[in-house]
């Protein structure tokens, strides 16, 4: 557990840096637990401030763990950072499975949510209806078609469904293989969704993204709540629309939510736009709901694969077994020979807001991240917009652009995503995204944005279980209904990873 002076944190007792809780002036004396140190030079808020003499190629540990290298000898009290310091990866990392010793299993409470339970044998946390187009040619028409579908529930007065939305993409024209296929696996993967009761697909009927190769990956079980037309074939699409909305009202209308044991939770865990502070208060509390979850025999689903890259063995350490972490190495592998493919340098990481905020290299970036994974076992790797896992920690092959990544998260199945941030960010997914601060000025700053202040125990208000016991409450209160800022503002949307030739 961190300890804290009124200026400084220290993660790990085998640190060599702490970081700064505010701008602390060149000359200041400060502590760090006994140790009592002198400031060489303004320590900007977030930043590193070495707590012992390091010395050229000298290793920074920070979680416990190396972060990096000096470049340049720094006295006890002297400013760490990118000046100073750089990465110690290099493109040819080896790896080991040595199994990190199973925790014995915990009391766990009998806790139940307010949710949908499917017929098909999935839980949502919303009883939405879905427009997804094929192609971004009908994106306007299937917004409006989302529209006239909340002016009906308006209208009639409907309690028993949360809303009409439609998530728009440029794509589904002009791909070829295997980033076609993307495309049209993540909307299948949506149209899937527990938390969509229904859906309306529209396509436009000449598009490389055909509606019948789309719909025949979907289950028969699955297409009773499932309408799709092409608007070509139609003579006012927004008008079948309509329509569709009306027959998916009918099947949904003895929708209702009832009590769900907590184990139907699937969390999807996301951090977009960290801070120095994010691996010390949002995403460790976050990691402490995916042991939660996990415990209880609940799904959670992490992603962001460059921002595993440093932190990676830790997570191939905690695979249930020879056959999961040989998948984790493999998509590791995989993920860094997509870098290599297209001429870009591996660890070109974190990024200039990141840096702003106190974060130096990927090693450093890569460990607060892996935080949100707790210290669950690793049960199932999955590709990118695959569907198919299993109860536990489930990793997913997919990029960290916050739009890209939570779009995966929601596509495996995830019905809430915790999203953490130090720097904030108003974006919101299909699924209720919870917004979870490091810090707590921008809690304060942004309260439209921001669900949950971890801030708190960085200033030292609240202790980590009491801050894990809230949030975990909250997110059953979530589940079971209360909107989160996202929903609030309408902010919705999807984003898909393109990785192929655009004819």
């Amino acid at each position: 557990m961190a300890y804290t002076s009124p200026s400084l944190i220290v993660i790990h007792p085998d640190d060599t840096v702490a970081v700064a809780i505010e701008e602390i002036a060149a000359g200041e004396c400060v502590t760090a637990g006994d140790l009592n140190l002198t400031t060489r030079s303004t320590i900007p808020k977030g930043h590193k401030v070495a707590l012992r003499d390091h010395q050229t190629d000298d290793s920074v540990i920070k979680y416990g763990h190396p972060i990096g290298r000096i470049t340049e000898p720094v006295e006890t009290g002297g400013h760490v950072h990118s000046h100073n310091m750089a990465t110690a990866l290099g493109s040819g990392e080896s790896y080991q499975y040595n199994p990190t010793v199973k925790e014995p299993p915990r009391a766990i409470p009998a806790e139940t949510f307010q949710g949908y339970a499917r017929p098909w044998g999935e839980t949502g946390t919303r009883n939405e209806i879905w427009v997804l187009n094929t192609v971004g040619c009908v994106n306007r028409a299937a917004m409006s078609v989302a529209k006239a579908g909340n002016e009906i529930i308006a209208e009639r007065g409907l309690d028993n469904v949360d809303g009409v939305h439609a998530f728009s993409h440029p794509f589904g024209c002009s791909q070829l293989g295997e980033d076609l296929d993307q495309t049209r696996d993540i909307l299948r993967a949506l149209a899937m969704h527990p938390n969509a009761g229904g859906v309306v697909i529209m396509g436009l009927g000449c598009e490389n993204n055909r509606l019948d190769q789309l719909l025949e990956g979907i289950p028969p079980a699955r297409r009773a709540r499932i309408v799709s037309f092409n608007a070509q074939e139609v003579s006012d699409e927004e008008e079948s629309g309509r329509e569709a909305i009306e027959t998916l009202l009918e099947v949904m209308k003895d929708d209702r939510r009832t009590p769900c044991p907590a184990s139907a939770l699937r969390l999807g865990m996301k951090c977009g736009g960290s801070d120095a502070f994010s691996g010390v208060s949002a995403n460790p509390v976050v990691g402490r709901m995916t042991d939660y979850l996990t415990d209880r025999g609940g799904m959670v689903f992490l992603t962001e694969v460059p921002e595993m890259f440093g932190a990676e063995q830790q997570l191939m350490n905690r695979a249930v077994n020879q056959d999961v972490y040989g998948r984790i190495v493999s998509m590791i592998e995989e993920f860094k020979n997509y870098f290599i493919s297209h001429d870009q340098p591996i660890y070109e990481n974190p990024s200039p807001g990141n840096k702003e905020g106190g974060l130096t290299t990927l090693e450093e970036k890569s460990l607060g991240a892996v935080q949100k994974g707790g210290k669950a076992e690793v049960t199932d790797v999955l590709g990118y917009a695959k569907k198919g896992a299993r109860s536990g920690l489930n990793l997913i092959n997919a990029p960290g652009n916050d739009a890209v990544s939570s779009t995966a998260l929601t596509a495996a199945g995830a019905t809430v995503l915790l999203f953490t941030t130090g720097r904030g960010t108003p974006l919101g997914f299909p699924v209720p995204t919870l917004k979870i601060a490091s810090n707590s000025g921008l809690a304060a700053r942004k309260p439209g944005w921001i669900d949950f202040n971890a801030g708190a125990l960085v200033d030292g208000e609240r202790e980590m279980e009491a801050l894990a016991a809230d949030l975990w409450a909250t997110i059953l209160r979530v589940a079971s209904g209360e909107l989160t800022r996202n929903e609030e503002n309408d902010y919705r949307e999807i984003a898909i990873w393109k990785r192929g030739v655009t004819l």
